[in-house]
């Protein structure tokens, strides 16, 4: 897929009606021959939308008028560019709890949680947040994460959590003013409640830090497993993280994950999602236009979810 033809495709399935900002600066760039030369030259990984998008806007630049957005992006393409090229979309959005949840709850407890593609590590923390399900809420404090469920029977109570660790190729500190600076910046422009949600997670975070350890989702996997308490169900998880592995290492690492003692939930769109080792029928349709993931547990498909976790319909 050409630059052009993914910022399109990103206005049309990902922002429209999310975001209105962001749908409108997509299409701008997708029309605009300087800009998108400017993004050829970066390493395809580095070209996406939302990278573009946060870089500006943490750097203080205009992402309401297109106009002025496009005329600052190449005014100022040295500092853009030298952002998109070390950072990455570390969107840590602790919604996505809310389609994890029942998956972790029906596991043997207690839990010890290993997240890849952590960031700073906030989706680590499922037991501490709260939760509604239309009627149906459980847990306390704050923040509170709404989601729309459909098909699925939903807990009684939080999992138990009796260790938490993340593996990312940059983990973020939740205690850095800069990191959760930048954290703020992925999240889209008019996303104001996930905003404070950022904030209460990141307090939440902040009062009990996880163990994060730098290193690559297949080859520094089972080093970081190993130190998983006995006794304790191991669960590796990640959500929308497979997008930005190449297809050889996302391979490399399922087989990994197969490999080790315990459960593997994955919550990622259709065309990453590793099911190693198992018959590939088709995925019922998805229950509308949006760009959908879907969660599986050990390679089996059991829901569509939304990607901010705001939603989900479990398969029939």
């Amino acid at each position: 897929m050409t630059t052009a033809a993914n910022y399109a495709e990103f206005a049309a399935r990902e922002a429209h009606g999310v975001s209105p900002a962001y749908e409108r600066l997509a299409l701008a760039v997708s029309r605009d021959r300087e800009t998108l030369e400017l993004l050829g030259a970066l390493p395809p990984a580095k070209r996406q939308p939302n990278l573009l998008f946060a870089v500006v806007r943490f750097l203080g630049g205009p992402v309401e008028d297109p106009a002025a957005f496009l005329d600052y992006t190449v005014g100022n393409w040295p500092a853009v560019q030298a952002e998109m090229r070390t950072r990455a979309t570390q969107t840590n959005e602790a919604g996505r709890c809310a389609v994890l949840l029942p998956v972790l709850a029906a596991l043997p407890q207690p839990l010890a949680l290993l997240e890849v593609g952590a960031s700073a590590g906030l989706c680590l923390y499922p037991d501490r947040y709260a939760y509604r399900y239309g009627d149906h809420l459980l847990g306390s404090g704050e923040p509170v994460l709404d989601c729309a469920a459909t098909g699925v029977t939903l807990p009684a109570r939080v999992p138990e959590v009796v260790w938490r660790a993340g593996l990312d190729l940059n983990p973020l500190d939740v205690t850095d003013p800069a990191d959760v600076a930048w954290l703020a910046a992925l999240i889209w422009p008019e996303h104001e409640r996930r905003r404070a949600r950022l904030r209460a997670a990141a307090a939440v975070a902040a009062a009990e830090p996880p163990l994060l350890v730098r290193g690559d989702l297949a080859d520094d996997l089972p080093e970081l497993a190993a130190k998983a308490p006995a006794g304790a169900t191991l669960v590796v998880f990640h959500t929308s993280v497979l997008y930005q592995v190449p297809a050889p290492r996302r391979e490399a690492f399922a087989e990994v994950v197969r490999g080790l003692p315990g459960h593997w939930i994955a919550n990622e769109t259709p065309d990453v999602l590793p099911r190693p080792g198992l018959p590939r029928p088709g995925l019922p349709e998805p229950p509308g236009a949006a760009l959908y993931n879907v969660l599986a547990l050990d390679g089996t498909p059991l829901a569509w979810t939304l990607s901010h976790g705001q939603a989900m319909v479990w398969f029939a």
